[in-house]
């Protein structure tokens, strides 16, 4: 077994495209399988209470990677409690991260690829880097992959993948609306709108919910364009809550009481097979490389029944 995914992995590793910077190391996963060692990838998504855009996002994507990767177990886990919660109400169970790991080390896997659907690397990511840490010593090898927005070079893949995607579907200028959050990371759209200008796409801006450039910036970049058509465009995986009530309601509302035509283009990044082909690249290149932020120096693996 550990031939054929040798050479499975050799194959599509030229696919794969190096993250700039440091903190990463050169670790072939597949290589290192033993006669009896089992390898799984564990996609980790916030989740999202819609069938709608879940059927289209997180399970398209979980297909797609199971595709990528025949004869790899893959599986999944949500990291929104409250999302989970709701789910549970109406009768669907979703494993955290901890349960997901916890029931792989149960059913014997001993080598683990966690790949998170987040966008930047903030304080999700930072929450699953810690986890992963805790494992450390419970798998003989585990690492993370990286958000979507990671190194320079992602940034500039993302922005061609959505130009590509969108084109003959933007009116006007196009705004992509983000989340947001109030951890460091938040630059990352900052970053984003620079990149997206670099790349001659004048018309793009960027804006964020609940963080920096808010929407009186965005609003600002449409008057100095003299914009007078715009199209919303949620810049999250899913297009749940936030795109449905926040983006296609309130963002909305008040840019047509400024006076433009404003129209959404409903679809969650996860949508797009660019997009998904770029978080399956970065999976790719988790299995050629392992962080060296998480890796740490580890007891002699010993498989047990017991688990913390």
């Amino acid at each position: 077994m550990k031939n054929i995914f040798t050479a499975l992995f050799l194959l599509t590793s030229i696919f794969t495209f190096a993250h700039g910077g440091d903190g990463f190391k050169h670790s072939d996963i597949f290589k290192t399988l033993g006669p009896n060692d089992k390898v799984a990838i564990l996609m980790v998504h916030f989740g999202t209470t819609h069938d709608d855009t879940r059927a289209l996002t997180i399970e398209a994507i979980n297909k797609k990677v199971s595709q990528t990767f025949p004869g790899v177990e893959v599986r999944e886990a949500y990291t929104s409690r409250m999302i989970m919660r709701r789910l549970k109400e109406k009768g669907m169970t979703k494993p955290n991260p901890t349960e997901a790991m916890n029931k792989l080390i149960a059913d014997g896997y001993t080598h683990l690829i966690l790949q998170p659907t987040n966008i930047i690397e903030g304080i999700e990511m930072e929450a699953l880097q810690k986890e992963v840490a805790s494992y450390q010593t419970k798998f003989k090898d585990i690492r993370l992959g990286t958000a979507l927005l990671h190194s320079p070079e992602d940034y500039q893949a993302v922005v061609k993948a959505i130009a590509a995607s969108i084109k003959d579907k933007e009116k006007g200028d196009c705004v992509f609306v983000c989340h947001g959050t109030y951890h460091p990371a938040n630059s990352t759209y900052g970053m984003l709108d620079y990149v997206m200008k670099a790349q001659g796409h004048k018309n793009y801006h960027v804006g964020t919910i609940e963080g920096y450039p808010t929407m009186d910036d965005v609003i600002r970049e449409l008057e100095a364009n003299k914009a007078k058509e715009v199209t919303l465009i949620p810049f999250m995986f899913v297009a749940g809550d936030h795109a449905k009530n926040d983006i296609a309601g309130d963002w909305k509302d008040e840019l047509e009481k400024k006076g433009y035509k404003v129209n959404v283009l409903l679809k969650g990044l996860g949508e797009y097979p660019a997009i998904q082909e770029l978080f399956i690249q970065h999976v790719k290149f988790a299995t050629k490389h392992q962080r060296e932020d998480i890796t740490v120096k580890k007891k002699k693996y010993e498989k047990t029944d017991e688990i913390d």
